[in-house]
């Protein structure tokens, strides 16, 4: 009886150090320590430079804000995931699970992204979507976890549609891989283009990555619509952009796209480019104070010229900064944490946004056209657009 009484009563004298701070400083110690940020990029293959600028300007955003995360230091960890999407689980699970990282960020490929959506959601470990579109992420897989800074594949499209039936043309043909992204792109101009009263009058597709695109391009001229719409990305789409110039259609008939046909590739394009009119997020001429701020300090600390992809990555920094600091750093505070995220209006360069419920930004979608290797905004072609988030259901 006085053994029981006797461990009773040191429990209790335990509990009540605990309850008046005895124990606290192994919790700060704790809470001192550095924050374990995970990279999980391609850096190497096709997209190896895109990993490269998200990495740019993930990291210099965060340097503007003292280096720190909520006054913590950072400890780094890298993985390429070689944008190969049968990798995805294994690669995340070897962030998550040895490198026990507090935050990861990745990726840029959709395929890989799944991988990682599995990982997280699994897990809990906070992930920051630096560029993948992916519907899943934000719709029917979303999770309190996961948010993302950059735009879902039917985001650009679907502020395209309109800007193209109000310059004239109604009856439209589409053409794209027919894969993943490529149908994810036709869904937003299909329901922006046939809302504003425009016809498709054919969708043309071929297997990712295929370029022989002649016998298509014949059939485009055969069908002699009032404009093409297209999704194509990296060199596939300098080579569409070519062989629809050297096809005859350049001139004849007007080429749209998502940003992505014409980003990262009017050095290859040429000047087959020119007048090729897009809707992006962000463009090479938008001429803010804020932007033009962040193009210089961007060229002057990494000697190059940022694209969307440093931008995304400049907004993953800034988002996590803004909710580590809200939390003085304590990443344990979860729903204070993403409480933080989810009402942040993130100062970007390619204009203020906002955090969508399901955890996507929503924001301005710019008309640009192509002129002397640029992409130049010529205009808002949707404000403040947010994706639908169908099946989203946050646990």
């Amino acid at each position: 009886m006085t053994t029981r009484r006797l461990v009773l009563s040191r429990s209790a004298a335990l509990i009540g150090a605990a309850s008046t701070g005895l124990l606290l400083p192994q919790i700060a110690r704790a809470q001192s320590g550095k924050i374990r940020v995970g990279l999980m990029l391609p850096y190497t293959g096709t997209f190896a430079q895109l990993g490269v600028a998200i990495e740019n300007g993930v990291r210099m955003a965060i340097n503007e804000k003292g280096g720190k995360l909520g006054g913590r230091d950072i400890e780094w960890f890298k993985v390429d995931d070689e944008a190969e999407p049968s990798k995805g689980v294994e690669n995340a699970t070897k962030l998550v699970q040895r490198d026990k990282v507090d935050v990861l960020i990745g990726t840029v490929h959709s395929g890989v992204q799944m991988g990682i959506q599995k990982v997280v959601r699994e897990s809990g470990t906070l992930c920051l979507i630096p560029n993948a579109g992916v519907h899943a992420a934000t719709r029917a897989l979303c999770a309190p976890n996961v948010f993302r800074t950059s735009f879902t594949n039917s985001q650009p499209t679907l502020a395209l549609g309109k800007a193209m039936v109000d310059k004239g043309h109604k009856k439209a043909v589409w053409i794209t891989w027919k894969y993943a992204a490529g149908d994810e792109a036709f869904e937003g101009f299909r329901d922006s283009y046939t809302k504003a009263g425009g016809t498709i009058i054919k969708e043309l597709g071929l297997p990712f990555p295929n370029v022989e695109f002649q016998a298509l391009l014949t059939e485009i001229a055969s069908l002699k619509p009032d404009a093409v719409a297209c999704f194509f990305a990296g060199g596939g789409a300098a080579k569409f952009i070519k062989d629809y110039a050297a096809a005859g259609l350049k001139g004849k008939i007007p080429l749209y796209g998502s940003g992505f046909l014409t980003e990262g590739v009017l050095d290859a394009a040429g000047p087959a480019a020119d007048g090729i009119i897009t809707t992006m997020h962000y463009g090479d001429s938008l001429n803010t104070p804020r932007d033009n701020k962040f193009r210089l300090e961007y060229a002057k600390t990494f000697r190059m010229q940022p694209d969307v992809y440093a931008v995304q990555g400049y907004d993953t920094g800034l988002l996590l900064a803004h909710g580590m600091a809200a939390v003085k750093g304590d990443i344990g505070a979860k729903q204070a944490l993403y409480k933080s995220m989810e009402t942040a209006v993130i100062d970007s360069p390619r204009g203020k946004w906002t955090m969508s419920p399901s955890h996507n930004p929503v924001q301005d979608m710019y008309l640009r056209v192509v002129e002397n290797k640029e992409n130049k905004v010529i205009g808002v072609a949707a404000k403040a657009l947010a994706d639908s988030g169908a099946g989203c259901k946050m646990a």
